[in-house]
Parts: C-alpha cells; sequence; structure tokens
C-alpha cells in the first residue's frame, strides 16, 4: 500500500494550529483516560475501501470498520469469520461462517455485504487502483479486464451469514491477505445513495468497526472517531474517542505533544526524531515498507537503459541519507522487498538475506567511480548527453531536504545531469504519478500481508501501480508462477520469488533507497499501541492508564 501518508503539505504556523485545537476542550479532557489525540501526517484521501490505496486511508479504515480478520499485534484473529478458515478442494475453497453483527445503523452485516463489496472493486467501472490484488480469486483479471462479467466472481453468499470464496489456485497467503482494509464490507445503500461522492464525508456512511468516523469531509485538517457501540466486539474497546490532526511541521508537533495537546505524534524524521530520540516516551517501529526512486520508463526511453538506472542507484550513498538526512528513521535497502517481513519456509533465513541476492547488492553500494563508468556507457547507448530530469517528491521540511540530498548526489556523481526538484502535496504527487506526470518520483510501498509477493507484484507490467511501467517478460512470468505454485510446494515458490528479486535488483527497475522506520513519541500511560503485519495499528486493544 502506498506510503501516501509520508512527507506532507505546506508548514502550518503554530499559532494556527492553535486555533485547530481550540475547538476541542480543555486540557484535561484531551488526556482524559477515554480519549486518544494522534497525529497524522496528512488528510484521508477517502474512506472508500474499493478506492484507497494508502496507509492513511488504511489505518482510518482500520480503526472504523471489520473484515474477516484483525490483527492484533502479529496474531491473525478471527473477525467477523467465527475462525481463521482452513480451506478445502486444494486450497481453492475457503468457507466463512460469520458472526452476526450489525452496522452503525442497527442494519446486520450479511455475506452479501462482503459479495457486494468485492464485485464492487473488481468492477471496471469502479477503477479502482487496487483491483489487483483480488487476482487468484476465479475470474477477478478477467472481470477487471472487461472479459467476464462481474457476478462471476468467485464470492457467493450461501445464505445470509457463510460466505464461499473460490480461487483459481491455492494462494499461500490467503488468509493473510483477508486482514486488509481492500477486502471489507459494505453497506451497499450508503454506496449507492452518495454515487460518486462516496467516501468523500461521513455523512451518510455507516461502520461495522470499533469506531465511527463523524462530521469528517475530505479537506479536513482534522477528525473524530467515537466508539461504535454496535461493534459486536465492543466490550473489548477501552477508548470512547479518536482524535487526529493533520501535524505539518516537526516543531508544531513537537510543541503539540510537550504541552501534552497530543498524546501519539508519529513518524518524526531527521533533526526532530535526534532531537527527541532521548526522551523516555521515544520509540522506533521498524516498518514493513520501504522507499524508492521511480522513473517514467514509458515518457523517456533512456530510462529504459539499465546502465542508466543502475548508475543513479551506486551514485546515491544511503549510509548518509539514513543516518545524516533521516536521523537514522530509515535502514538501508538493498531490494524491494523489506527486512524482516519474510522467512525461508525450511532454514528460516531472511528473504532478504539468502545467498542469491547477495551479488546484486553492489547496485545499491555507493559506488561514485562506477556509477560514473556506467552512466557514461549508458549515455553513449541512448545517444543523449547533457541531461535534465525533473524529481517529483512530497513538500514536508523532511522530504524537502532528502530530496535536495538527492539531487546533489546525482549531479555531482553523474556528470551532465541537471535535476530539478518539484516538492507538491501529497495528493498531488500521487497523482501525478498516477497520470505519468514525472520524470522521478521519490514514492514508497507498505506491506499488504506478510509475503514478498505484496512488493514485487506492484512492478509486473500490468500492475496499476506500476507507475514507471517498468517491465521484464522473465520477471512477470516468475511472479505469475509464484501465485499459481501448488501452495504445498513452498521451497519451489520461494526460488521463484527470490529469482524475481534478483532480476528486479539487477535491472534496478525501480532504485529502493531506505526501509522506514517510524519514529514516535508516546505517552507512558497509552498502552498496546502496536503495529501489525500490514503497517496499521489496532486500536481496538488500546487503553490509556
Amino acid at each position: 500500500m502506498k506510503f501516501k501518508k509520508k512527507y506532507l503539505l505546506a508548514l502550518l504556523p503554530i499559532f494556527l494550529f492553535a486555533l485547530v485545537l481550540s475547538g476541542c476542550g480543555s486540557s484535561t479532557e484531551k488526556d482524559s483516560k477515554d480519549t486518544l489525540s494522534i497525529s497524522s501526517n496528512d488528510v484521508i484521501a477517502t474512506m472508500d475501501s474499493s478506492m484507497n490505496t494508502d496507509v492513511i486511508g488504511a489505518q482510518n479504515l482500520t480503526n472504523t470498520m471489520e473484515g474477516l480478520y484483525r490483527y492484533d499485534g502479529k496474531e491473525l484473529k478471527p473477525a467477523i469469520a467465527k475462525k481463521v478458515v482452513k480451506p478445502t478442494n486444494g486450497g481453492k475453497v475457503y468457507t466463512f461462517n460469520l458472526r452476526h453483527t450489525k452496522w452503525s445503523n442497527g442494519k446486520p452485516v450479511t455475506a452479501n455485504d462482503f459479495v457486494y463489496a468485492w464485485r464492487r472493486t473488481v468492477d471496471p467501472k469502479t477503477a479502482s487502483q487496487y483491483a489487483y490484488i483480488y487476482t487468484g480469486i476465479k475470474n477477478a483479471d478477467k472481470i477487471s479486464a472487461g472479459k467476464k462479467p462481474v457476478n462471476s466472481l468467485g464470492i457467493k453468499a450461501l445464505d445470509k451469514y457463510t460466505l464461499q470464496v473460490t480461487l483459481e489456485d491455492a494462494i499461500p497467503y490467503f488468509n493473510t491477505l483477508m486482514a486488509s482494509s481492500t477486502f471489507y464490507p459494505q453497506y451497499k445503500p450508503a454506496v449507492e445513495k452518495a454515487g460518486k461522492q462516496y467516501g468523500l464525508k461521513s455523512k451518510g456512511m455507516v461502520f461495522n468497526g470499533p469506531f465511527k468516523l463523524v462530521n469528517w469531509s475530505v479537506s479536513s485538517n482534522s477528525w473524530t472517531e467515537v466508539k461504535n457501540n454496535s461493534y459486536w466486539n465492543a466490550k473489548a474497546v477501552k477508548l470512547k474517542k479518536l482524535k487526529y490532526y493533520v501535524v505539518k511541521d516537526a516543531n508544531t508537533g513537537l510543541n503539540l505533544y510537550d504541552t501534552n495537546r497530543i498524546n501519539r505524534l508519529e513518524k518524526l524524521g531527521g533533526d526532530t526524531a535526534r532531537q527527541v530520540s532521548n526522551y523516555k516516551t521515544f520509540s522506533m517501529d521498524k516498518q514493513t515498507g520501504n522507499f524508492y526512486l521511480e522513473f517514467n520508463q514509458k515518457k523517456y526511453k533512456f530510462f529504459k537503459n539499465p546502465k542508466i538506472r543502475q548508475a543513479i542507484s551506486m551514485a546515491i550513498n544511503r549510509d548518509q541519507l539514513t543516518n545524516n538526512v533521516l536521523g537514522k528513521t530509515g535502514g538501508i535497502e538493498h531490494t524491494i522487498v523489506p527486512v524482516g517481513m519474510s522467512y525461508n519456509p525450511t532454514t528460516k533465513v531472511d528473504f532478504t538475506k539468502e545467498k542469491m541476492l547477495q551479488s546484486s547488492n553492489k547496485y545499491t553500494e555507493y559506488n561514485p567511480t562506477e556509477a560514473k563508468k556506467l552512466w557514461e556507457e549508458g549515455i553513449k547507448e541512448t545517444g543523449q548527453k547533457d541531461l535534465s530530469f525533473t524529481l517529483l517528491g512530497d513538500d514536508t521540511d523532511g522530504a524537502k531536504k532528502q530530496n535536495e540530498y538527492l539531487q546533489g548526489q546525482l549531479e555531482k556523481n553523474l556528470p551532465g545531469l541537471k535535476i530539478t526538484l518539484q516538492n507538491v502535496p501529497f495528493k498531488s504527487r500521487l497523482d501525478k504519478s498516477t497520470n505519468g506526470q514525472f520524470d522521478i518520483v521519490v514514492t514508497g510501498w507498505n506491506a499488504d500481508y506478510p509475503d514478498p509477493v505484496t512488493f514485487l507484484d506492484i512492478f509486473t507490467t500490468t500492475n496499476s501501480q506500476n507507475n514507471g511501467k517498468y517491465s521484464n517478460k522473465e520477471y512477470d512470468e516468475l511472479i505469475n508462477k509464484s501465485k499459481t505454485t501448488d501452495a504445498t510446494d513452498e521451497d519451489a515458490r520461494w526460488q521463484d520469488l527470490l529469482q524475481a528479486t534478483k532480476i528486479l535488483t539487477d535491472d534496478q527497475g525501480v532504485v529502493p533507497l531506505y526501509q522506514s522506520y517510524q519514529a514516535n513519541l508516546t505517552r507512558t500511560n497509552v498502552k498496546n499501541y502496536r503495529m501489525t503485519p500490514n503497517g496499521s495499528y489496532n486500536l481496538v486493544t488500546v487503553y490509556k492508564k
């Protein structure tokens, strides 16, 4: 899922932000045991689970909606499904017996709510960028391509509270996938009444999760979520209210935290992370996500040359980037798959540490001499010279410093290259990326489920998230094969994923920059605030002492 959460809009003066908070009551109310105040790096782009592609939306959908399963820490637990299901028919059929739960308007959540939501997501008329994640469910790809009717999707309601899903082939990670917000149910009357405005304001929406979003619209810089008493597991929810505030300036955020205006300050970076690293409430979450450079290979054939991409990668000193610029809130990334997410089913070796990939690490090691050599060879092969490109990125203070560093490195080490920076609000950056309106872009991805293919899949030729249009036939074949390999043959599938990763890394189809470490400040009385394998926090179990 896209890191649309990171690196933000223009700086907001402290006195102006205080006005936003002034209507929220006294300091005592803000620090009550019932209310948790949290910073957000940006606004919610949509609350439509069919259309959301970023982690801010995913977090707030996780807060307010419920799917078949929910992560509690690292443990996958049943949610609307009564238990974590074991498939039948060679791993191709999952039958879910559903709890008798309710929407926030009192109506029952039924199997048909899942059928409606899933069909809507894969329907080409919806134009969901995330429809590809349904690949492997019977007829999903053919439906998205307009070659099959929507009602042929491999999902059906056997009765009001029994849901059956049929796959084309066994998917080893299918159960973990079901915790993703993209697979949540939807209340059809609310969706159809709102039409194209669905998910852009809380009015008219209904929720089946632990909290309800109230008085929100897509442009809101603050929002409130209140406890949903209709939630099936409401007894487990300790908090009565969540308050989110968009904090776009590090100094503003630190001031709000130090004055006890917010309980949780998230995603600190650079100088601020270093400044507060000695706080007793400082913590660092190693995320299953990374940032990378993506090249517009459709717009510029120049970027199709592997030597050019390799040269750009080897011209970047990632040690300086992660330590000096990011304030140790990033780890050096050699592959597009993060460290600490997936392990060999037999040997338990971390995916990124496998011997097959080690020879490819040379392309992400700082080597200005080799970078210059490859650059000059690539220029000669493509017939280009005195190149000038724009580096697109977000417009937060941290993002600007990061991109200035990248600009300096590339211009210093690659003769004749001129980089212009374009820093824009995150939504604009994402829109430009999706529409191909970029030369080079700094972007990121966070795991939707703990399997390497959640990262590798997005760089297949036809994937809707492959904004740079990288294409390699052998790579595509290996990724597709990994999805259809017999689920019992874990070793064969693992080797396919390793070989695909080696191809992408040798090609530098995208240039890995760093794995994201999230630096936070959290009040000592806030308990159970834990990240899950899909990058969200489960606030059901969070409480304040």
